[in-house]
């Protein structure tokens, strides 16, 4: 029952968006426990900063989607005709959602459900008796709405390319310029549309450029700024952890002993996933490859112990290839040395529909001396239209190609695992296929909600496979190019720069 004092303090600011969002609602907490809604930190910074499109990067459990569900409850509530939509990832999540919105509406003063008293339907809608809605699902597609909430669009973007896609042509398009959208997530990978659009809006923000209202504003919210992210005790820090927080204060983030015991404690249980649930910078955010990745560890340890950098060419060595041959799609190859145990990845080339000899005659210009060209052993089926193999046509035009051994993809996959703690990648020129081998992933199984044991087959294939086939057919590599003792010269050589 609401007191006299309550009502008079609510009819004074009911008018006050920003103190009903503080003052009306209801929530379930973390711990289960009935609460009145307060904003912490990162609503109220999102609440002062709102645009008509924000797109959010953020770190777990800051309640973005519970304050965006209430904003949304709100507008329908104190404004009529207005449509809301909340598009959440899964049935399962959309239903946690639905229950959100209903929870906080049940449980608003009885005064304001009697003058504004709703309806629902199977389809997680609420209808309001001032002609204003409020509908949550996992499509929403076909209808209008002033308001729209996309929940974890990175996570969709990452497992479900066409979903992400019907959500962009399909969702967004039912918005117009001076509308409200929110798109929030976690980060997943470095390529897909949430991956695309947080650059965008983040260069954007860098560049202090004047945003239309068809513009995203870039929204980032890191773990360390929740005050709830600390632990009190003595915790041992590793070097690698030490290393890290070092080089955060090189760009002025200084944590306190309580944070850094925290995030010890919690990355021995993350991981490699610490960084995507627990971001520091939004670059940061996007570094762990996606979940699903079959490189993941291997990509992460190169970058810790700084085997992506810039690859020297050595005039003395053989250069060699490593191809995925395109049959009316893409061809990849990787072009490398080997410095005794170093395989160093010079060049990334990949292109798409151009004949073989395109690709031949692009070797040709580089001022290298040819090793061993390997190829896939399909490259000894006949082409259809010219009645040749791969390997006939690139003999006609003085190349001599290896076919690699003939094994199962799974084994294929394995032995580039096996082989990764011995690659270097120049980090300009393999840029696109370092990208690629981040993101090459297995299928997602919509129906079954978990990752397939088979691979993605998309734009990060073909390099991929083109990895495979420097892995499988590594053994007959002509020449190694370096004795043991040449190989200390050159690792020796080298090593100052990577210390």
């Amino acid at each position: 029952m609401i007191s006299k004092e309550q009502l008079e303090e609510a009819e004074r600011n009911i008018s006050d968006p920003w103190w009903r969002l503080n003052n009306l609602y209801y929530i379930i907490d973390k711990h289960g426990r009935k609460q009145l809604f307060k904003c912490n930190w990162a609503q109220k910074q999102l609440y002062e900063n709102i645009w008509y499109c924000n797109i959010i990067l953020k770190a777990r459990q800051l309640g973005m989607s519970t304050f965006i569900c209430l904003l949304f409850l709100d507008r329908c509530l104190f404004n009529s005709n207005v449509s809301a939509g909340i598009l959440a990832h899964t049935l399962e999540d959309a239903s946690h959602m639905f229950k959100r919105v209903k929870f906080a509406y049940d449980f608003l003063p009885d005064q304001i459900r009697s003058l504004r008293q709703a309806s629902t339907d199977s389809a997680r809608e609420l209808v309001f008796s001032n002609n204003s809605s409020l509908r949550v699902g996992t499509s929403m597609r076909g209808s209008t709405f002033q308001y729209l909430h996309i929940s974890e669009f990175g996570k969709i973007s990452a497992t479900d390319p066409n979903k992400a896609r019907e959500i962009i042509t399909g969702s967004l398009n039912t918005l117009a310029a001076g509308q409200y959208c929110f798109i929030e997530s976690t980060a997943e990978g470095r390529e897909g549309y949430f991956y695309d659009m947080c650059k965008i809006a983040q260069d954007q923000h860098k560049q202090n450029t004047k945003l239309t209202k068809l513009d995203y504003r870039f929204h980032f919210f890191p773990w360390y700024k929740d005050n709830s992210y600390t632990l009190e005790g003595d915790v041992t820090i590793t070097k690698e952890l030490e290393d890290y927080f070092k080089s955060l204060e090189d760009q002025e983030i200084f944590l306190t002993s309580q944070q850094k015991a925290w995030y010890s404690k919690k990355q021995s249980t993350q991981q490699e996933d610490m960084k995507r649930e627990y971001p520091s910078t939004p670059d940061e955010a996007f570094e762990t490859a996606i979940t699903g990745a079959y490189y993941a560890k291997q990509l992460d340890l190169a970058r810790i112990e700084g085997r992506i950098t810039k690859v020297l060419y050595d005039p003395q060595l053989p250069v060699h290839t490593a191809w995925d041959l395109g049959y009316g799609d893409s061809t990849a190859i990787w072009v490398f040395q080997i410095s005794g145990r170093w395989i160093n990845l010079l060049e990334y080339i990949e292109n798409s529909n151009e004949p073989l000899t395109y690709y031949l005659k692009l070797l040709k210009q580089k001022d290298y001396i040819w090793g061993t060209h390997l190829v896939p052993h399909d490259a000894a089926h006949h082409e259809y239209g010219s009645g040749l193999t791969r390997i006939e046509t690139a003999r006609k035009n003085g190349f001599h190609f290896t076919l690699s051994h003939d094994i199962l993809r799974d084994e294929g996959i394995d032995a580039v695992r096996h082989m990764f703690n011995r690659f270097w990648f120049d980090e300009e020129k393999c840029s696109r296929g370092i990208l690629a081998l981040d993101n090459y992933r297995r299928q997602w199984n919509a129906k079954q909600g978990c990752w397939s044991s088979s691979p993605c087959h998309d734009e990060n294939s073909h390099c991929a496979d083109a990895m495979r086939t420097l892995a499988t057919g590594f053994d007959k590599i002509d020449s190694r190019g370096l004795t043991d003792k040449e190989a200390e010269n050159l690792i020796n050589r080298y090593l100052p720069r990577f210390t």
